[in-house]
């Protein structure tokens, strides 16, 4: 019986979500990413691919490609979780079990196709595609073949908004001229040793021996990319476990040098792990620090509770204990706070903060220290802000004093633009959830 994989892979999903809330930046290049000396691009929209611009790029570069027409946003995490959930909720609508690999992506093996045909497959599909567009004003690729293998290939040759469907008479054929770095699990690394080898193609990787392939690759891998590069692949779709930590980190666009300021990233980043872990409706036993030197090396240190806790509160006083002093340790490039020993409940109440605290560390503590206040920080381009009478908005720019600032929505289509002074009081923070309204 023919076995039909799905790839639904969302097309410039982060920079479509910025896009679909603030409605200004539709048919505009959009980069999302950090916007430091260090930041990466994260998503750009497709009209920013036409200069060029894709994921993993230094920010600068991309940038540099687009000129001044580019538009730069931070990424907001919070609010691609929740429009994610909303899309692969209507997917599963239709794929009951789904194997997500990330926010944006995921594989489906629909049992209502067994035995279908390849024209009820695509048929599928596009009705699959078409769903999402209608209740998410989205767009997304959906590949199809006998594997995933195969169906996440097709997914990104349909690319963007498209459908297509390889057979399993197909995919021979299909596999055979595509580029060995096509083939999933194959990397610069062992790119390198196949072109080195005169292996340039997945077709000539297939009519390798075994054991050519094991020498060239590594006894597993090897053996495995070759059976994948001969069309065999029977890996089913499962449901993947739950994340056992989550975590958050930046890299800071210049190395933080005192204590205070790396207080206030720590807190920063506590709040954002904190939303994700409210968001899956988990608590927390444990708490850890990552900090990276300015010479790469990493300090990682851990503070565990007696039983779990969604307190933010508690999370982050424990997160600030943990931070050593960069006038001791040397500049920090790096920081990250994550929570782990995930429980569904939240059983703090049962204990107090200090009740039994037990801590780990990778290197000798230094004295505790208490949190301290976040200092106001002045308006960001991308931050999201709310109004008392024109509602929500975002910041377009600033400086000089003032602050630029777009009033739209999801629902409001392109809005108006209205400059405050930057410390007016009518202004104020906003939930990024509330531009899907």
């Amino acid at each position: 019986m023919p076995r039909w994989v799905f790839h639904l892979d969302m097309d410039a999903f982060f920079a479509s979500v910025e896009q679909l809330t603030r409605p200004t930046l539709r048919g505009r290049p959009v980069l999302v990413g950090g916007t430091g000396g260090r930041g990466v691009v994260a998503g750009a929209s497709y009209e920013a691919r036409v200069f060029g611009a894709r994921s993993a790029m230094p920010m600068h570069q991309a940038r540099r490609m687009i000129g001044v027409t580019a538009v730069v946003l931070p990424p907001r995490i919070g609010l691609y979780s929740v429009v994610s959930r909303q899309v692969f909720d209507v997917v599963r609508q239709r794929m009951p079990v789904l194997e997500m690999l990330s926010f944006d992506e995921a594989f489906g093996e629909p049992p209502q196709l067994t035995s279908a045909s390849a024209e009820e497959a695509a048929q599928f599909a596009l009705d699959l595609r078409q769903a999402v567009l209608d209740e998410c004003e989205l767009s997304c690729s959906v590949g199809v073949g006998p594997g995933k293998q195969v169906a996440k290939i097709a997914s990104g040759l349909a690319k963007p908004g498209g459908v297509k469907v390889v057979t399993a008479a197909e995919q021979e054929a299909f596999l055979a001229e595509l580029p060995v770095r096509k083939l999933w699990g194959i990397g610069p690394v062992a790119e390198g040793r196949l072109r080195t080898a005169g292996i340039e193609s997945v077709g000539a990787l297939a009519r390798l021996t075994e054991q050519e392939a094991a020498s060239l690759l590594g006894g597993t891998s090897g053996l495995a990319l070759h059976r994948l590069a001969r069309g065999i692949d029977d890996r089913p779709v499962e449901e993947r476990g739950e994340a056992k930590q989550i975590s958050v980190e930046t890299t800071f666009a210049a190395d933080i040098i005192t204590l205070a300021e790396l207080r206030v990233a720590v807190r920063s980043l506590a709040a954002s792990a904190h939303a994700r872990l409210r968001r899956d409706g988990r608590a927390a036993r444990t708490v850890v620090v990552k900090l990276r030197k300015s010479d790469m090396s990493v300090l990682t240190r851990s503070a565990t509770f007696p039983a779990p806790t969604a307190d933010l509160d508690d999370l982050t006083t424990a997160a600030l204990r943990l931070v050593l002093d960069p006038m001791t340790i040397g500049p920090v490039r790096l920081a990250g706070v994550g929570f782990g020993g995930l429980a569904t409940s939240d059983q703090s109440a049962l204990f107090s903060l200090d009740s039994g605290e037990t801590h780990s560390e990778t290197e000798e503590s230094g004295p505790a220290v208490e949190p301290v206040e976040k200092p106001p920080a002045a308006w960001r381009p991308g931050d999201d802000v709310l109004h008392p009478e024109f509602g929500h908005g975002w910041v377009q720019g600033g400086g000089h004093g003032v602050v630029s600032i777009r009033f739209e929505t999801r629902s409001t289509g392109p809005g108006a633009m209205r400059t405050f002074a930057v410390n007016d009081a009518a202004l104020s923070p906003a939930d990024p959830l509330d531009s899907l309204n």
